[in-house]
């Protein structure tokens, strides 16, 4: 195929089928970094055009629903969070929303059994989208023409672009569901299998993104997309209706913002639950000298284990959908209640969640994030999901796009865990209209009121002690922005009661914990974490090592 370029007003160029990841950047005027080079290439561009950080996280987030199909969607739902250079922070909430005929035993059989296939696979398993309301709620704070932002999408859908080599090990492992969840076989299913370098077209998806570029938020929630969505929901047994899209709203909310040692801290408020497990985990740190005991030694990782276990065990006992049910927020992140909580901590030897009681609910680690930064004073921190991987494998024939799975979220019945170990409460039970709880934390850090770090990651119930571990491995230990990103991460989330590090993770500090008590289990990749960190003119995004993530600048430094 002849090389094919994308062209976007400036003079900066994006070839679709030869690029590379790029890990790290230092720009004077902006940067972007995200889970997909060409995505981070559109919304520099976007940057270079005279658009702000707002501009700049529309279009990649766009793009990413082309690029990323495992997570990043028009399909789905997420979060962001901002600061703007008037001094305005600002929380979106696009979170999912159980559809109007979803009730709270929906899953379960005559007898009262889970049927986990139908909240997992397929039609039933998806909750109304909220990507595109999300995006259309962004858009009042950005500068350009919409048109102008969604274009690169289109163009990278209706032309095609060359997939990497983890894009096309996904693709192949997911073959057979694909075809066993769709009437008509998606584009992503093909007789051979994929390679590295194979070009990916979808034309459906870019018609549907020019009916959202001609048509606005409606161009999805109501017209021919909201036709094909609900034709495809009769084809097996779904239940989102016309009413359920046109009916959809995106919710902006008030962002949880609050005070670490000076640093100023804007994160998500519920439901996600990652902005007060945060608020939680640096508020029981914050009277101890958490600096002097350096980065992952046995007493640091001791300390910072034994909050995760607190703030866990918080979350599943006390935090659902806030539209829904009554959440004492304000007391789970008072100095008196954190202080409280630590009453019993040990430095000495290691906790026990038989002790520190509560529920558990986990989440999918498919997830993808985005950090934006402009030069002029704005900063975007964005997380989406599909749940798991590929969301519920459905694509929505005629439109292109993949539906999410993130009914699976809620639970399906007190006691019974979900596709990745969740075992939920009343509070996070099915109801219409309602948004499952999740852990998606997207977070900035400002000091002395000006943007100083863009965090974030996908990992499911992994996310917030990444950001946590982030935000300490800077404020703390004094790291660059490049180790804090890359050094191994460890999480604990109260049940199961372990320690889970990964691989790179040190052998010594393993063997001290172990020797404390504690049960230490080497998994793979824990988050994908992505970080702009601004300091004066200078501007350094990190992409993680982990994945194919990548990190632009405007007016790069050499």
């Amino acid at each position: 195929m002849a090389a094919i370029f994308l062209v976007l007003q400036s003079t900066a160029q994006i070839n679709p089928y030869n690029y590379h990841s790029q890990k790290k950047v230092t720009a004077t005027k902006g940067a972007v970094v995200s889970a997909h080079p060409l995505a981070s290439k559109v919304g520099v561009t976007i940057l270079q055009q005279g658009g702000n950080a707002v501009d700049a996280a529309v279009a990649t987030q766009l793009a990413l629903a082309v690029v990323y199909p495992g997570a990043g969607n028009i399909g789905g739902g997420g979060f962001l969070v901002a600061h703007l250079n008037n001094g305005k922070n600002i929380a979106i909430d696009y979170r999912e929303k159980a559809p109007a005929r979803a009730s709270r035993d929906m899953y379960l059989d005559s007898a009262g059994n889970p049927q986990l296939n139908l909240s997992q696979d397929g039609h039933l398993a998806s909750g109304v989208p909220g990507t595109i309301a999300g995006i259309f709620a962004s858009y009042k704070y950005a500068s350009l023409p919409f048109a102008k932002l969604i274009q690169p999408a289109i163009d990278l859908a209706e032309k095609g672009y060359a997939i990497t080599a983890a894009e096309a090990a996904s693709l192949n492992n997911l073959k057979e569901e694909f075809i066993q969840l769709n009437s008509t076989a998606p584009v992503f299913v093909k007789q051979q299998r994929w390679k590295a370098g194979d070009t990916l077209i979808q034309k459906d998806l870019a018609k549907t993104l020019e009916r959202i570029r001609d048509n606005g938020q409606s161009g999805f929630y109501e017209g021919e997309t909201a036709r094909l969505i609900v034709d495809e929901m009769h084809k097996a047994n779904g239940i989102i209706s016309y009413e359920d899209l046109k009916n959809y709203q995106a919710k902006e909310r008030v962002a949880d913002v609050f005070d670490y040692k000076g640093n100023t801290i804007v994160t998500m408020p519920l439901p996600s639950s990652g902005g007060i497990i945060l608020q939680q985990m640096m508020g029981m740190i914050a009277n101890r000298n958490i600096a002097a005991m350096k980065f992952q030694t046995l007493q640091s990782v001791q300390l910072m284990t034994e909050v995760e276990r607190r703030a866990y065990a918080d979350r599943a006992e006390f935090l659902g959908d806030p539209d829904f049910v009554k959440v004492p927020v304000k007391k789970l992140a008072s100095k008196d209640y954190l202080a409280q909580r630590m009453k019993d901590y040990a430095p000495s030897k290691a906790g026990s969640s038989a002790v520190t009681k509560a529920g558990i609910i986990k989440e999918s680690e498919e997830t993808t994030h985005l950090s934006v930064a402009d030069n002029k004073g704005n900063v975007v921190s964005i997380t989406t999901t599909l749940n798991g991987g590929y969301g519920s494998r459905t694509v929505v024939s005629g439109a292109g796009f993949l539906l999410n799975n993130e009914m699976d979220d809620f639970s399906v019945k007190p006691g019974v865990p979900n596709m990745y170990g969740a075992v939920g409460n009343e509070k996070n039970a099915i109801a219409p209209g309602k948004r499952m709880l999740s852990s998606m934390t997207p977070t900035i850090v400002l000091k002395n009121n000006k943007p100083y770090l863009v965090v974030g990651t996908p990992g499911g119930t992994t996310i917030p002690t990444s950001v946590f571990q982030t935000l300490v491995n800077i404020l703390e230990f004094g790291m660059s922005v490049e180790d804090a990103v890359n050094k191994p991460k460890f999480h604990h989330q109260w049940l199961p009661d372990e320690i889970r590090i990964e691989k790179d993770f040190d052998a010594a500090v393993k063997k001290q914990l172990e020797a404390m008590g504690y049960k230490v289990v080497v998994k793979g990749q824990i988050g994908r974490t992505e970080v702009i960190q601004i300091n004066g003119k200078q501007i350094i995004a990190v992409g993680d090592k982990r994945g194919d993530d990548d990190a632009e600048g405007f007016a790069p430094m050499p």
